[in-house]
């Protein structure tokens, strides 16, 4: 049976998956998480990024919590590497933090702040800042990290974050999300404020990914397990229908190989209340999070859908969701 954590703004929520429906235990409550964040070797492992407290740890599946102590408040990603466990977390304003010991001391990968780009590094909303929207260590070589601006760019190290390359050819600078495959190396994927891009050198160089969308603003992504040309994105008309409090006029979308996009339905409601916040992809099952609380799975790959079933308290909001 599946366990995944949720983000939602207030608190993390561990949901436990048994006999059809997925049971509910709040924790965190008030601390305004933001991200969350499964150590890979050690699924029990949990880490939170709060908006204005830091970094939160859990050994025992998020049902208690220690303060990890991160320089700075602001926690807009969270990735643990599942080469050697390092932790990173992403803050606003822009920096950037890895940990080599589950989160008790941090260094700071402050060559980040070094790029030629930087001064121009804003995120619309609040012109004066930015933030490291994703943070994406590669799961095949310990050194290799990719990292997204919110406004700014999609960053490259190939040393852990001691130097970096600044925005990568072909990419999207408006970086909502970023993912590896986990099994083919060199595979990189990314969804962004201008369309979607993905990567077959390790994240040198990218390439479009559009054809097939009417809607250009993709927010999240998953890649097949087992298929490095199958991945999903979820897509809008643009950043104040994805969310704002109105239709966000959005799609869940499928792209296979060269294969344009294909929007997803399938019993997925139509038009959809919410923004699809989050996707991740698991052996065969698809999980779709919507920016509502709302949690819809996929046991074919997106060829159908039905709302999960949640035992207790439902989800009211969902910023970021991991699988455990």
């Amino acid at each position: 049976m599946a366990r995944l954590f949720a983000a939602t703004g207030d608190g993390i929520v561990r949901l436990d998956e048994a006999n059809g429906s997925w049971t509910v235990e709040p924790s965190l409550e008030g601390s305004g998480a933001q991200c969350v964040a499964v150590d890979p070797r050690v699924p029990e492992t949990v880490f939170a990024g709060l908006r204005e407290h830091g970094v939160r740890r859990s050994e025992d599946g998020g049902r208690s919590w220690v303060d990890c102590e991160l320089p700075e408040p602001g926690v807009f990603s969270l990735a643990v590497s599942a080469v050697d466990g390092s932790v990173y977390a992403g803050t606003e304003p822009s920096r950037l933090f890895a940990s080599r010991d589950n989160g008790e001391t941090w260094e700071a990968l402050d060559a980040l702040l070094d790029l030629a780009s930087r001064p121009s590094w804003s995120f619309p909303p609040r012109p004066w800042t930015s933030h490291v929207r994703w943070v994406a260590p590669s799961p095949h070589e310990a050194s290799l990290l990719l990292v997204g601006i919110e406004l700014g760019g999609l960053m490259r190290s190939a040393d852990g974050g001691r130097s970096w390359e600044d925005h990568r050819p072909g990419a999207q600078r408006d970086v909502h999300c970023l993912a590896w495959h986990p099994r083919v190396q060199g595979r990189a994927y990314e969804a962004g404020g201008g369309g979607a891009a993905f990567s077959v050198d390790g994240g040198e160089t990218w390439r479009p990914a559009d054809e097939g969308r009417d809607r250009h603003y993709t927010w999240a992504l998953a890649v097949d397990p087992a298929d490095p040309d199958l991945w999903y994105v979820s897509a809008s008309t643009g950043p104040y229908a994805a969310h704002g409090r109105g239709e966000p006029q959005a799609h869940v979308y499928r792209r296979r190989g060269d294969e344009p996009w294909t929007a997803l339905r399938g019993g997925l409601p139509e038009p959809l209340p919410a923004m699809p916040y989050v996707l991740v992809a698991a052996e065969e099952r698809l999980f779709a999070g919507l920016s509502d609380g709302q949690l819809w799975e996929s046991p074919d790959r997106g060829d159908t859908w039905a709302a999960c079933r949640i035992t207790g308290e439902g989800l009211t909001a969902l910023h970021a969701l991991a699988l455990a």
